[in-house]
């Protein structure tokens, strides 16, 4: 029986020293060993995972102080990725992101559906496995590209603006599919209110974030004596807007990408080099948290397996084919460079599946399906936008120490 370590057991500092060590260690080790053989190093992060975790030698749990530092590692990558992005550049690509989102909701979930319809199971049970998919992992995707310093692509920017799209999406196809699963009829009065609000507040932090950063930090900062007052201010907006996203019925990422855009053009190169610093402390959580979720014990049985591997096939297909085809004006090989940016999936996909095992809507089996094609789509992802992008690719440099600031690989 493998040993099961508590990752804050009442065993005190060492047994949470240990546990960051064992975790933080190991995505970085495995990051080594990924780069080695010419993959993303964060693959070696998403394998970390899942070999000190329950699939593995069962040597940590995922509990809520892991939770907690995950969600710590994607907000702190998110708001890096927005101080590289300047809002008029995201601006530009509106209209493609918007049918990208659009497209990448309903073919995945169609898709989910009928599978899951074929293979006789429950309409219920269906329409949960469609909803799974169709919420992309801004935070995979985004640390590749900065990996490679492309956020300043185009095609990097319809990935990121349609992210954000299709969060909102994905978080009202939760509602729904939440309000169908506890046997209530659907909210459309509660949903336009959720879709309206969110929406607004998303348009308004894109459209007066910018400029209103730019009047006010001056100012502020004249004020503060502090020697990082300037960090300090940044990383506070940064809690600040990832509160009030939450409020909105926005991911707390998105605020915290929302937060880099507004003061991209604002804060010098010391903040960067900080925060870059801060991103690179916890983004390997984030990383191993979404292998330690994983539970292959499910596949024992050959059914679940053939679903599983059929459901993840469909995952990546539906995102290449419905978000490659949002973009096709850009061409095709753009096109597959957007579809391909789009596969991640993750936490969104995982809170659905999790809110329908809750409720009784799905089974375990079904559930554990959900989960590993969640996970198994930011690995497989990786690999594939690195071969897309591979005429383009470029690491970013280390920064010099006159021109601290400059992108740095996250992985």
């Amino acid at each position: 029986m493998p040993f099961q370590f508590a990752f804050l057991a009442p065993g005190g500092d060492f047994d949470l020293a240990f546990a960051m060590l064992l975790v933080f260690g190991s995505a970085k080790l495995l990051a080594e060993l990924a780069e080695r053989v010419h993959l993303p190093g964060i693959v070696g992060g998403l394998l970390a995972g899942i070999l000190i975790g329950p699939s593995g030698f069962g040597l940590i749990k995922y509990n809520d102080l892991l939770h907690a530092l995950a969600e710590l590692g994607v907000m702190f990558l998110l708001f890096q990725v927005g101080l590289h992005i300047k809002t008029s550049d995201l601006l530009k690509v509106g209209r493609t992101a918007m049918l990208v989102a659009i497209l990448g909701v309903i073919v995945p979930f169609l898709l989910g559906w009928a599978i899951m319809q074929g293979a006789g199971h429950p309409q219920i049970e269906s329409i949960f496995m469609g909803a799974a998919m169709v919420a992309t992992s801004v935070g995979i995707t985004a640390e590749v590209l900065a990996s490679k310093g492309l956020l300043s692509h185009q095609t990097s920017r319809v990935i990121l603006a349609a992210a954000v799209i299709d969060d909102v999406l994905g978080l009202l196809v939760l509602a729904v599919v939440s309000s169908m699963g506890e046997g209530r009829g659907v909210d459309l009065a509660g949903l336009a209110t959720s879709a309206v609000v969110s929406a607004l507040f998303v348009g308004a932090m894109v459209k007066f974030g910018s400029p209103t950063a730019n009047f006010v930090m001056p100012k502020l900062l004249a004020r503060l004596r502090s020697q990082e007052a300037e960090f300090a201010v940044a990383f506070s907006f940064l809690f600040l807007m990832a509160m009030l996203a939450s409020y909105s019925g926005v991911a707390a990422i998105i605020g915290a990408f929302l937060a880099g855009l507004a003061l991209s053009e604002t804060i010098g190169k010391r903040t960067h080099t900080l925060s870059s610093g801060a991103a690179e402390l916890m983004v390997p959580f984030f990383l191993a948290s979404i292998g330690l979720q994983m539970d292959l014990s499910v596949f024992l049985n050959p059914g679940v397996f053939a679903l599983g591997m059929a459901i993840l096939v469909a995952a990546v297909l539906s995102k290449a084919l419905g978000c490659g085809l949002g973009a096709y004006s850009m061409g095709l090989k753009d096109a597959t460079r957007v579809g391909i940016g789009m596969v991640p999936r993750g936490e969104v996909g995982m809170v659905i599946a999790q809110v329908g095992l809750v409720k009784g809507a799905i089974s375990q089996e079904a559930y554990g399906v959900a989960v590993f094609m969640a996970v198994a789509t930011t690995i497989v992802a990786p690999p594939m936008l690195s071969y897309v992008y591979k005429d383009l690719a470029h690491p970013s440099p280390e920064p010099d120490p006159e021109e601290l600031g400059s992108p740095t690989h996250l992985g």
